[in-house]
């Protein structure tokens, strides 16, 4: 079980710390498909940029991962891949919270 000693907002509060210096193997934190994902089109505003995102949806830019975690297929890497015109969906504040305990 992981030490807990990121927060739930990050991409690695499941995975454990080893010898107090070094991180695990990361253990994905999913964020599952709901019917209430709005489909969207990344624009150049945010191009490179899903901290930026993150903090006008969610008023969390620690949260820039959750992107990339929904959109795995779109995504593979989160920031290079964060380019205008890419489609992805986008989780709602809602299931954020209860996905992530936050």
């Amino acid at each position: 079980m992981a030490n807990n000693i990121y927060p739930a907002t990050s991409p690695y509060y499941f995975t454990d710390v080893v010898n107090s210096n070094f991180l695990d193997v990361m253990i994905n934190r999913p964020i599952p498909m709901q019917p209430s994902d709005v489909y969207w089109e990344i624009t150049t505003v945010y191009e490179y940029r899903p901290d930026i995102l993150a903090y006008d949806l969610y008023s969390d830019s620690r949260l820039w991962w959750v992107f990339a975690s929904r959109n795995p297929n779109r995504l593979k890497d989160p920031y290079f891949d964060f380019v205008t015109g890419v489609g992805i969906y986008l989780p709602k504040l809602d299931m954020l919270t209860q996905v992530l305990g936050i």
